[in-house]
């Protein structure tokens, strides 16, 4: 494999003269089967092979030493870079990432720093809610990762304000926290689901005798009215112009394509177009399974002529060739397959590319747009409902409180027509 990439025998000589020559050879296979350019590995090879003799230098025998000798690794090579070049630019993590990377690929077990991962709020202090909230709540995992964003928000303001032990916490400090989630700009839907978070937590703390009291009665939330506000919804000819400004010749620009169509098309939500798998496509009978949706139910629709061929298209010149099962994987290595993130950033940005103007852009625009179209051609509520996955007809009632189209003409021109 090293003669793929470094033409001079004594390279690939001195290479396999490394004690780690074998671990160096195996990260080399991996980086090809997972897409990277020559230059890359160009880059990375001669990196690796100098960790290896930097930390043979200092005394590490076996590849599970090699993670001890990291830290000291990034700190010398970055002093090297910046006197050679009398250069200040951050260096660090340029070297990091690659030699992280090959340890992790070569020595099983070994996680790379990465982003940071936060742990647990309140873990030492009300061990096992999380655990409460999976076995006892039921909660999914999505849920669940929410109770830990707003949780994570608590913590870090107790700290702030000096508070030691959630023993300490008290009606005013609850009152105080709601109060500057409110005035942060948050919609009030956020601040209402931190407070019944918060409430939950409380309650729970209380049952497990870490708090002497219940204080979930004292965590007020701001009103919130479920018809209060219109759909996200954008008319059809602004959906064309999303669709019309991807450039359906690039290999990202085909996923994005057949991402957009599963959108606009189905209603889907960014989570349910990530999980997508081959096995969900059945050509022979047109059919497109969505497994395990929001209200805990299946649905399958008939594959629209338009959906298959570019989903086609794109499993045919666009997709990475890999085992992995899941549809639609990052254009860039390593290949892997994308989130719910990737889906709602790429429409948000085709949306703004597009030019439209909407409140918090994203897919679940697309999702509103695609549910309004079916409003629009006065399909029951039930029915939509089923459509979209929804648990309760209370939950498509949004996408019926208002003539979408209806209030747009009134507002571009005088009205008299549509109020006749």
């Amino acid at each position: 494999m090293l003669e793929e990439y470094f033409i001079k025998p004594s390279t690939v000589d001195r290479i396999r003269q490394s004690w780690i020559a074998t671990e160096i050879e195996t990260y080399v296979t991996w980086l090809a089967d997972q897409d990277y350019g020559t230059k890359t590995i160009w880059r990375r090879v001669p990196l690796v092979f100098a960790f290896g003799e930097f930390a043979a230098v200092r005394g590490a025998l076996a590849v599970g030493d090699l993670p001890a000798h990291i830290d000291a690794f990034v700190v010398e090579r970055v002093a090297l870079h910046n006197a050679r070049t009398g250069s200040t630019r951050p260096m660090a993590k340029e070297i990091r990432g690659p030699v992280e990377q090959f340890v992790s690929v070569v020595f099983p077990g070994y996680e790379p720093t990465g982003r940071p991962h936060h742990a647990q709020p309140f873990a030492s202090a009300v061990p096992g809610f999380f655990g409460y909230l999976v076995e006892e709540r039921g909660l999914r995992p999505a849920s669940v990762k929410a109770y830990h964003h707003h949780l994570d928000r608590f913590e870090a303001y107790l700290q702030r304000i000096g508070v030691e032990s959630i023993s300490e916490v008290s009606p005013a400090i609850l009152s105080a926290f709601v109060v500057e989630r409110s005035a942060s700009g948050l919609a009030k839907s956020t601040v209402r689901d931190s407070a019944g978070v918060l409430r939950v937590f409380l309650r729970y703390a209380h049952r497990e005798g870490v708090l002497a009291s219940d204080l979930s009665a004292a965590v007020g939330w701001p009103q919130v009215y479920r018809l209060s506000s219109i759909p996200r919804s954008i008319s059809w000819d602004d959906v064309n112009r999303v669709l019309a400004a991807v450039d359906r010749r690039t290999t990202v620009g085909k996923r994005d394509y057949a991402i957009l169509l599963l959108l606009v098309t189905y209603g889907l939500r960014g989570r349910e177009v990530a999980a997508l798998t081959l096995d969900d496509i059945d050509w022979r009978h047109e059919r497109l399974a969505i497994p395990e949706r929001k209200a805990g139910h299946s649905t399958a629709f008939p594959l629209s002529a338009v959906v298959g061929e570019a989903l086609l298209d794109y499993l045919r010149h666009g997709r990475p060739v890999t085992t992995d099962r899941h549809v639609f994987l990052r254009a860039a290595a390593p290949r892997r397959p994308i989130g719910m993130a990737v889906v709602s950033s790429l429409s948000r940005s085709y949306l703004l590319k597009a030019g439209i103007n909407v409140p918090r852009p994203g897919s679940h625009t697309l999702r509103h747009s695609a549910v309004q179209r079916l409003v629009d051609a006065n399909f029951d509520l039930k029915t939509i409902g089923d459509f979209v996955g929804h648990g309760s007809a209370r939950s498509t009632e949004i996408y019926a409180k208002v003539a979408v189209e209806t209030l747009r003409e009134v507002a571009l021109g005088d009205g008299e027509e549509v109020l006749v």
